[in-house]
């Protein structure tokens, strides 16, 4: 999964970026509105997170302009204004969520994780399960037959992506749109390498292959 921070605030973007990043999620940081505004329209994210108070374009504008260039991602937003007319009025320009400073990040990795959800249409539970192969998105625990697998981060969103689109090709762009951030270079063996090591935790040890390679196209979780 893939967000979007806009945040001009050093400190609180990097406890957002940094928190988020070792949940698993590949994070894009922009420091002012013009620049998060390009990145919402030229990027593929999941869900962004934006300040109101930013240089350039504040952010109830960047919001505006991504749904009337019809982006419609889940966007949370984060103010100090904690006022019901100023709650409403983030919610009219077209945000999903909005969240008050100061913030814990559990609650904003919580809401972040509900949006993506909703928005996905996967149905509201944080396990996902394909065959005898689970995850739990708030655990962070994967087990195939009852068998705990240790995964680190990013093998762990790869295999989220994947269960998410279970039954669907994913070719090696959307993977590296969806786990890995935009200065990933298009041409690296990163996602080859990272499903080798995924598919070697789980699929070496059970005579049926979850992940499958289609030859020129991408990669599969399949059912059956």
């Amino acid at each position: 999964m893939r967000i979007l921070v806009i945040e001009d605030d050093e400190k609180i973007a990097s406890f957002i970026v940094s928190g988020l990043r070792q949940a698993g999620f590949a994070v894009d940081h922009a420091k002012d509105g013009d620049d998060g505004l390009h990145l919402a329209l030229t990027e593929p994210y999941d869900a962004a997170v934006i300040d109101i108070m930013l240089p350039k374009i504040d952010g109830l504008s960047v919001i505006e302009e991504m749904r009337r260039k019809g982006v419609s991602i889940p966007v949370i937003i984060l103010s100090a204004k904690r006022s019901v007319e100023d709650r409403v009025k983030g919610l009219e320009t077209g945000s999903d969520d909005y969240l008050t400073k100061p913030f814990s990040f559990s609650e904003l990795l919580a809401r972040i994780q509900a949006l993506i959800r909703r928005h996905t249409m996967v149905p509201e539970t944080t396990r996902l399960t394909v065959g005898d192969l689970s995850l739990d998105i708030l655990s962070r625990e994967v087990k195939r037959a009852g068998v705990r697998i240790e995964l680190q981060p990013k093998e762990f969103s790869l295999l989220e992506y994947l269960m998410r689109n279970t039954d669907r090709v994913v070719s090696k762009t959307m993977i590296l749109e969806h786990v890995w951030d935009y200065n990933f270079d298009p041409q690296t063996n990163v996602v080859d390498v990272m499903v080798w090591r995924l598919r070697n935790k789980i699929d070496r040890d059970f005579e049926k292959k979850m992940i499958h390679t289609i030859r020129g196209v991408g990669y599969v979780i399949k059912t059956a």
